[in-house]
């Protein structure tokens, strides 16, 4: 089983910036594919943007797009998101997911296979 960590999350206002990273651990085929997911108390989890590992080949929400960004250092094997413009309705509880491919599995949640614990933002006016 992969085990995921999330960290960065935290506290800025409306028009700044946060980088969240996840570092999988240990290799399996199922985190071939990892995105970013985020969810408000109430709601159901949402795709905002996930990465196929091995082509780079990047998918992004409507939402998101041209406000974050998904990267990856293979050195460290770590996946980013970076946050700019953020919103206050960017707030959430953001989760780390893995799978084995990216297409036609991202952006329902119920296709992942693996979860970190996830990390809140909380974006202020």
């Amino acid at each position: 089983q992969v085990q995921l960590v999330e960290s960065g999350g935290g506290s800025v206002q409306a028009g700044g910036s946060l980088r969240l990273s996840c570092a999988p651990s240990g290799y399996s085929s199922r985190r071939n594919c990892i995105s970013w997911f985020r969810q408000v108390s109430g709601k159901e989890r949402e795709g905002i943007a996930a990465m196929q590992i091995i082509s780079g080949g990047v998918y992004y929400a409507d939402s998101v797009k041209g406000r974050f960004t998904i990267s990856q250092d293979r050195f460290k094997n770590t996946v980013y998101l970076q946050m700019n413009s953020l919103k206050p309705e960017d707030t959430a509880m953001y989760y780390c997911a893995a799978t084995t491919v990216c297409a036609g599995r991202w952006p329902l949640a119920a296709n992942f296979d693996d979860w970190g614990q996830g990390t809140q933002v909380t974006v202020s006016s």
